[in-house]
C-alpha cells in the first residue's frame, strides 16, 4: 500500500515550492492535499487509486531533469486524475476545471495555475508538442506502467479491467484493443530521452502481447 504519510509530505513540499517567493499568507496546503487523497482513494478505483499517484510521482523524479518546471509538473500528476469516473469521458477537463479552481486559493501564481491546468488536459492525448518539455515529462511518467515487467504489466491490465467491470466482455475487448493500436500507432510512446531509451521497447512488447491476447 502507498504510505499516505509520504503523500501529504510530498504534497506540502511540492506546493509550497511552486508558490510564488515571499506568498507568506496563503493557506495551510493539508487541507487540500487531503482533498486529493480522498479522491485518489475513491471505491470505483482499481489502476487510478493513490499507487499510480505514487508510481507516477516516482517516475517525474526520475525525468525531472528535463522539464522545464519540474514542480509543477508533481502538481499535475496530482490533479490529472483526481476527478476520475470510469463511464465518463470528461474526467481529464474536470479535473483540469479542479485544478483551476484549487490551485489559486491555494497560493498558486495564475500563470503556474494555468500550466498545471494545461498539463493536464495533455494526459487526454498524451501527445506533446515538440519542446513541451513539462509535457514530455508528464505523460512519460503516466505511461511508465506500460514498460513494467510483464507481471507488472498483467496487473495493471487486470485493474483496469476491473474499472470496466460494467462494460460487457466483448465490448470491453474491442474498445480496449483501440486504445492499444492507437499507442501503438503513436510515432513515439516517450518523448524524453530516458523514456525513449529504456521503456520504449519494453512498452512496446507489452502491449502487443495484450493486443494478441484481446483478438486472439
Amino acid at each position: 500500500m502507498p504510505d499516505t504519510p509520504s503523500l501529504r509530505t510530498r504534497w506540502h513540499t511540492t506546493l509550497l515550492a511552486a508558490r510564488p517567493a515571499g506568498h507568506g499568507a496563503a493557506p495551510d496546503p493539508a487541507p487540500y492535499g487531503e482533498n486529493l487523497l480522498a479522491r485518489w482513494a475513491e471505491p470505483q478505483r482499481r489502476y487510478h487509486t493513490t499507487a499510480h499517484l505514487t508510481a507516477v510521482l516516482d517516475h517525474i523524479d526520475v525525468l525531472e531533469r528535463y522539464a522545464h518546471d519540474p514542480d509543477l509538473v508533481r502538481l499535475a500528476a496530482w490533479f490529472h486524475d483526481a476527478v476520475y469516473l470510469p463511464d465518463r469521458s470528461e474526467n481529464e477537463e474536470r479535473s483540469a476545471r479542479l485544478a483551476e479552481r484549487a490551485l489559486p486559493e491555494a497560493g498558486l501564481a495564475p500563470e503556474a495555475t494555468a500550466e498545471v491546468a494545461r498539463l493536464v488536459r495533455l494526459t487526454v492525448t498524451h501527445a506533446p508538442d515538440q519542446g513541451d518539455a513539462n509535457g514530455a515529462v508528464l505523460c512519460d511518467a503516466d505511461l511508465a506502467i506500460l514498460a513494467a515487467s510483464p507481471q507488472a504489466y498483467a496487473a495493471y491490465a487486470a485493474s483496469v479491467r476491473e474499472e470496466y467491470a460494467f462494460v460487457p466482455d466483448e465490448a470491453f475487448r474491442s474498445g480496449r484493443a483501440a486504445v492499444l493500436r492507437q499507442l501503438l500507432d503513436l510515432p513515439r510512446l516517450f518523448r524524453t530521452p530516458h523514456g525513449e531509451r529504456e521503456w520504449q521497447g519494453p512498452a512496446q512488447g507489452n502491449l502487443r502481447a495484450e493486443l494478441a491476447r484481446l483478438t486472439a
